[in-house]
């Protein structure tokens, strides 16, 4: 049997557990301005991949070039970064 203190105690955690599992929800809290630039953005990155450029476009697809090539500092860099080090347009 638990003690009133232990139950006070898992009430918290639960608590805290669901409020944390509403904050993951970072893009549905968003404004609705930000949703859309982001919905945008992702869209034109999908588009990009379809068409089949010949250049990596995604900062995964970059990082992974310049972990290939052993850039160094390329964990830190985003996007653009990578782009301009590896030397795409």
């Amino acid at each position: 049997m638990a003690t009133r203190k232990q139950i006070q105690a898992a009430k918290r955690n639960v608590k805290k557990a669901r409020a944390g599992a509403q904050k993951t929800r970072s893009i549905a809290n968003m404004p609705a301005k930000t949703r859309h630039a982001l919905g945008k953005q992702g869209a034109a990155v999908a588009k990009r991949k379809r068409t089949g450029g010949a250049s990596p476009k995604t900062r995964r697809e970059l990082y992974e070039e310049a972990k290939r090539r052993n850039l160094p500092g390329r964990s830190k860099m985003g996007r653009a970064e990578l782009a301009h080090a590896l030397g795409h347009r």
